[in-house]
């Protein structure tokens, strides 16, 4: 790791009141794996089919993927 890189963390952990441990240990376990990230999809199916007699098709997925990389992005953005 970057010299420059363990200043911003230590900085982000130091605003947060934490360390870079627990700071970089909260980034692993909050954001998924894809195979995570496909597990909960099929979930997700599997459920909306139980509720609604039918899983949404490729398409709608398709479209659901891309707004939710939109709105990724815009919080990405947000954050910056």
């Amino acid at each position: 790791m970057s010299a420059a890189t363990r200043d911003r963390l230590a900085a982000l952990a130091a605003e947060r009141g934490t360390t870079i441990r627990s700071l970089v240990e909260e980034l692993a376990e909050g954001r998924p794996t894809p195979a995570e990230y496909e597990e909960r999809a099929a979930q997700a199916r599997a459920e909306l089919a139980s509720v609604l007699g039918a899983a949404p098709s490729a398409e709608a997925e398709a479209k659901a993927r891309r707004l939710r990389e939109r709105l990724g992005d815009s919080q990405d953005s947000a954050v910056a």
